[in-house]
């Protein structure tokens, strides 16, 4: 499982032809976390199925080449076809396979800031990514959160501003005490990303730890968006680590230390994991240029937007809203 997460780090942001191949080779495994809820573990970031009665919801769908052997994944635990689902953020591992999911009938969920750079086109790690076909384009979005009230369970999404992106959602199944974290939580196979460009902050990946760690208790399971299941106790572990590196981060440059001195002084060293997607120095790269408060990265292009030229409402409001 982990060379597979592994894998699937180094497929997050490559260019789609070079593994094109690959494909046909990708196995997605099952592993059920509580009657009714599963995970479906390829090559992109981890999936949540939730099952039941009112009809099956995807959390995340990889990429697109995929679609077919998710399809046949969700439908081997008894399932029925998607119904609703809903990316954690827009990074294409996570919303691939969106534009087949919608065509097929989903009804498409995320954050405001998820449809806007979907639809905008984005720049990420400095390759451009084009704008998403309407069909991919999350129909319903919210600002700071929503809650579904299906299959005998209470799915509670809830924003976390400007972490890995601005526009990431936690999901907390309230009855089964189970998480869904995307990319705020990358569990045991490589240093967080952060994605500045997209309004990301480790502020922000710091508080969205705190609030999972409020909610959780000794018997939740958490989904991170790569690496195994995990548990409140592995949460607490990773959020210690990202307070100990923003705080040498923090001190080094006030001490009027460069990017490069603090890199040189390698305060994530022994945090690093072999051969994996993000190098110590990265992370302390994006905590050193992290931002406090309400960063939005790249911005979107507004200037054609109706609803923005019209103000707007709170949900879908112009940028003085974008927290």
């Amino acid at each position: 499982m982990i060379r597979a997460a592994l894998l699937a780090s180094t497929l997050i942001f490559a260019p789609l032809p070079a593994f094109a191949q690959d494909w046909s080779k990708v196995e997605i495994r099952t592993e059920v976390v509580t009657p009714g809820i599963a995970v479906l573990f390829g090559a992109g970031g981890n999936i949540a199925v939730s099952h039941g009665s009112d009809g099956t919801v995807l959390v995340d769908d990889q990429f697109a080449p995929l679609t077919p052997k998710l399809e046949t994944a969700v439908a081997a635990l008894g399932a029925r076809p998607v119904k609703w689902l809903i990316n954690t953020h827009w990074h294409g591992d996570h919303s691939g396979g969106n534009e087949n999911f919608g065509k097929a009938g989903a009804m498409i969920m995320a954050h405001d800031h998820v449809r806007e750079r979907m639809a905008a086109g984005q720049q990420l790690r400095g390759e451009a990514v084009p704008p998403a076909a309407k069909e991919a384009l999350p129909v319903l979005t919210y600002h700071d959160g929503i809650s579904l009230h299906l299959n005998g369970d209470t799915l509670r999404i809830m924003h976390a501003p400007h972490a890995h992106t601005d526009g990431d959602s936690i999901l907390h199944w309230q009855g089964a005490n189970v998480f869904h974290m995307g990319d705020l939580f990358f569990n045991k196979v490589t240093l967080p990303f952060i994605d500045l460009e997209s309004g990301g902050s480790a502020y922000g990946l710091l508080n969205a730890a705190d609030k999972v760690l409020a909610l959780a208790n000794d018997k939740s399971v958490i989904i991170p968006g790569h690496g195994p299941l995990a548990s409140k106790a592995d949460l607490a572990a990773y959020r210690a680590m990202l307070a100990e590196v923003i705080a040498a981060v923090e001190g080094a440059k006030a001490a009027g230390k460069t990017l490069e001195q603090v890199q040189a002084m390698k305060p994530a060293a022994k945090y690093e994991v072999p051969k994996a997607f993000i190098s110590g120095d990265a992370f302390v790269a994006a905590i050193f240029n992290s931002e406090k408060g309400h960063p939005r990265g790249v911005q979107p292009d507004r200037s054609k937007d109706v609803m923005g030229a019209k103000g707007g409402d709170h949900a879908h409001g112009a940028e003085g809203h974008s927290h």
